[in-house]
């Protein structure tokens, strides 16, 4: 009896101490990776859960009556969108789909805005490779915060991320090279590529520049076409701080080896976009 006691004793010891253990890891996990559906990979990336990345709009554009997904966003003050510059570049009747998850089903929250102004980088020359591919959309009336709406929080002006530090690109691009666009909102985990490892020749080599952010590249996850002008979201103090803005994949396909994703390195941008932004 007293042995089956002391059984019973070490195996109750055993479950306290793995629930514990499980309660410190579900307290430290970032409360966007909460609930993945895993079951539904794209490009090594997963389906996020509904309204977790509450700042990513979708970018549409109006055909034959109706608006289409054309690239992603950022929500940076209730009034102003920030995208890439070649998402805006042709004039187009524009709009942004806010409090997104399902970019072909009404789901409730959603709240349709009308572009009122583009302001692209007037140093932008049509050629993603040079650079300043970045953009400010002015709505025609200010988004309402919530829950599912939320403005991000963007870095301070020149910081720079170190090598390997944990960002994930959110999307509705292609699940595929050539693929259809996902209807659901997806994450996927990119790790940061420092400038000096990027630059190098048998990586981006001089088309990498000190303005941009490289991330991914060497594991099975990477953005692909209609992912442009996305946020790269950083885990910084416990919170998601937006340091790039979907910029261009190899064009020899979506996922390809020491290709990495670039982005616009939002922190060399701070000046302009509050320079944008306070004079109007």
């Amino acid at each position: 009896m007293a042995v089956c006691r002391k059984f019973r004793q070490t195996v109750n010891m055993l479950r306290i101490l793995l629930l514990s253990v499980l309660a410190a890891v579900a307290l430290t996990e970032p409360r966007y990776l909460e609930d993945l559906a895993i079951e539904e990979r794209v490009i090594g990336g997963e389906i996020a859960k509904p309204h977790s990345w509450p700042w990513q709009i979708s970018l549409q554009y109006q055909y034959g009556g109706k608006y289409r997904h054309y690239c992603g966003g950022t929500l940076i003050r209730p009034g102003w969108v920030m995208v890439a510059a070649h998402c805006v570049e042709i004039s187009r009747i524009w709009s942004v789909a806010l409090g997104d998850h399902d970019i072909y089903t009404h789901e409730g929250p959603e709240q349709y805005i009308s572009v009122k102004d583009v302001y692209i980088h007037p140093n932008w020359n049509n050629n993603t490779g040079d650079g300043y591919d970045i953009a400010l959309l002015h709505l025609s009336i200010d988004a309402t915060l919530s829950s599912y709406v939320q403005v991000a929080t963007l870095p301070s002006s020149g910081e720079i991320l170190p090598y390997g530090h944990t960002c994930y690109l959110t999307g509705w691009g292609r699940t595929q090279t050539g693929g259809s666009l996902s209807a659901q909102l997806k994450q996927a985990y990119l790790p940061v590529v420092d400038y000096e490892t990027c630059s190098h020749s048998d990586w981006w080599g001089s088309i990498m520049k000190e303005t941009m952010i490289c991330a991914g590249g060497t594991t099975h996850m990477s953005s692909c076409h209609g992912d442009s002008g996305s946020p790269l979201n950083c885990l910084f103090n416990g919170e998601y701080v937006v340091h790039g803005v979907n910029c261009f994949i190899a064009s020899s396909g979506c996922n390809t080896y020491k290709k990495p994703t670039v982005f616009t390195r939002v922190s060399a941008y701070i000046s302009w976009i509050n320079h944008i932004i306070s004079e109007k």
